[in-house]
């Protein structure tokens, strides 16, 4: 295959597709929407099968355990695809909506109005499910996009496609609204990311060195995170059985995902009666731990954390924790060590939980509640395109709004300048 002749192909039909779907109507791209999650329910054997084939493919490829748990289509991941196309078409709209419309003295009305960005492309690694995700909220968004899965994903991914493409075709859009690149050369990303004549936005979704790697050689602006060293902190004077369902489940609830707590703080104060509660919790769910000094008085069998524990993104069964004097230090540790994703604040004190709030530099922060909500799902964006740590344009979980820019509009009756 002529890697570049075939993604210069890509790119011009997905440019002509955004026309037709940015000038479409709500209603239409609902259609397709609906249709597509009917299409996979239909094809749940087709999936289950397809799915089986590329999860062979990647244990006789030794993947990672996380990386084979990213890549598996449950029947219950199935199901979220379907709820979350069935959420994605019915929310608002944001394309064409006006806002901020005000009178000048000249008399003219200036205000902004949603637009759709264009052409998307999205890379990412191991999960199918993102294949739904991010089609659908592109779509819905006015949006074509051009999807890049892993290559250990590349048979599930196509199958979803064929549902996603019979979507399209039902409601009268253009196929090439929806694209997977079908190659596993990864010469197709290096073009994929260098073509800002067809492409608008990149969205990369995977591990950091991809993430570093498109970041540098992108020609085309990219919305990113590059990590998730997500922070809970336990305050001083904090209800002790909040405290530790939020630590558990924040951490223990699925490992492999960026919204994974993977250090603790705790407040010197709290340390005595919850440290050891903390620590049979977490040995119960083959958690190691790696600790400072302070903590292992009351957790022994834990191993001496390191400075780079303080940085890791573990993505497996392994915990950082520290105790800190007070919320100050709290915050200093999530200064320095964060990736700015998510960090979370167990507390009874308002005031420090809106200091917390405030100070956080991060694109989720949270009171008494665990960092695993921070996605687009849970935050009722109905699915994420991703998450963004970038501070322009689109930070947290990436829904429909992310997925549009506002241009400038100016409403007239005959008014010149003078």
């Amino acid at each position: 295959m002529d890697v570049e002749h075939y993604m210069a192909g890509l790119g011009r039909a997905a440019r002509a597709a955004s026309r037709v779907v940015a000038a479409s109507s709500t209603r239409v791209r609902n259609d397709a929407l609906l249709a597509a999650r009917d299409a996979l329910h239909g094809a749940r054997a087709e999936l289950a099968a397809a799915n089986a084939e590329d999860l062979e493919r990647g244990a006789a490829a030794g993947l990672a355990a996380a990386l084979m748990d990213r890549l598996e289509l449950t029947p219950a991941r199935i199901d979220t695809m379907l709820e979350g196309l069935t959420q994605v078409a019915g929310l608002p709209d944001p394309v064409g909506s006006i806002s901020e419309i005000n009178t000048r003295p000249s008399g003219i009305q200036v205000g902004r109005m949603r637009v759709p960005l264009g052409v998307i492309g999205i890379i990412y690694e191991s999960r199918p499910n993102v294949t739904v995700e991010a089609a659908s909220l592109c779509l819905k968004s006015g949006n074509a996009t051009i999807l890049r899965g892993g290559s250990e994903a590349l048979a599930s991914n196509m199958a979803i496609a064929r549902c996603l493409t019979a979507g399209l075709r039902s409601a009268g859009l253009p196929e090439a609204a929806v694209q997977v690149i079908e190659t596993r050369d990864r010469d197709a990303v290096g073009q994929l990311i260098a073509m800002p004549e067809y492409v608008d936005v990149i969205v990369p979704r995977g591990g950091k060195g991809l993430i570093e790697r498109i970041s540098r050689d992108a020609r085309v602006p990219v919305i990113k995170h590059l990590d998730g060293n997500c922070h809970v902190y336990i305050d001083e004077g904090a209800d002790e059985d909040m405290a530790l369902a939020i630590a558990v489940n924040a951490k223990t609830q699925r490992y492999g995902t960026c919204n994974t707590m993977e250090t603790l703080l705790v407040h010197a104060a709290m340390a005595e009666s919850l440290l050891p509660r903390l620590g049979e919790a977490y040995a119960a769910a083959g958690v190691e731990l790696r600790t400072c000094e302070r903590a292992r008085q009351w957790l022994p069998d834990s191993v001496a954390a390191t400075e780079e524990d303080w940085y890791e993104e573990y993505l497996g069964p392994v915990l950082a924790l520290r105790v800190v004097d007070d919320i100050d230090q709290a915050m200093d540790h999530i200064d320095i060590y964060s990736s700015q994703h998510t960090e979370s604040i167990v507390t009874r004190d308002h005031g420090r939980a809106m200091r917390f709030l405030r100070e956080v530099d991060s694109s989720s922060v949270m009171v008494n509640a665990s960092t695993r909500f921070a996605d687009g799902f849970e935050y009722g964006l109905g699915a994420e395109i991703g998450i963004s740590t970038d501070k322009i344009h689109a930070r947290g979980p990436v829904g429909l709004e992310g997925l549009t820019s506002q241009k400038y509009i100016v409403l007239g009756e005959g008014q010149v300048r003078t």
